[in-house]
């Protein structure tokens, strides 16, 4: 990865667990990675490869190469109590935030807009759109 040449393999390596930490993150909501949560992790990160901001695609092709591998891992190794796994999650964030300035200010906002996104949309997977059309005064309140 040619624009990731200033870093060094295991920050290169720590980089790609990104969307995998974000994932679990979102996943957070209910306690643990379910099946379907990780079905559209796993899918989100491959459409990241098709329909990313051109800046981010070698970024999303190599991070879906070790994706569910690197989503499994996180998983099994992180504290299983919810405010130590929550703890745990948000400092590697921080951590790896040091390597994506590192990037620079227009790489490290596109990233995080993707980011931001692929959060919303492993978020939303137990999300029913008949719930807003059957009960759209009590959408937000669940």
């Amino acid at each position: 990865m040619k624009l990731f040449k200033n870093l060094n393999e295991e920050q290169k390596q720590a980089l790609l667990k990104y969307p995998a930490y974000i994932s679990l993150l979102a996943a957070f909501r209910n306690d643990k990675l379910d099946e379907d949560e990780k079905k559209s992790a796993i899918n989100c990160a491959h459409i990241q490869t098709l329909s990313c901001d051109s800046l981010l695609i070698e970024f999303y092709k190599e991070a879906d190469k070790v994706f569910e591998s690197n989503l499994e891992q996180l998983d099994k190794d992180l504290p299983e109590e919810i405010v130590s796994r929550e703890t745990a999650i948000k400092n590697e964030i921080m951590n790896l935030e040091k390597t994506v300035e590192m990037l620079g200010k227009v790489y490290a906002s596109t990233l995080h807009q993707s980011l931001e996104i692929f959060k919303e949309h492993v978020s939303n997977v137990h999300h029913s759109v008949m719930m807003d059309f059957t009960l759209p005064s009590l959408t937000g309140i669940f």
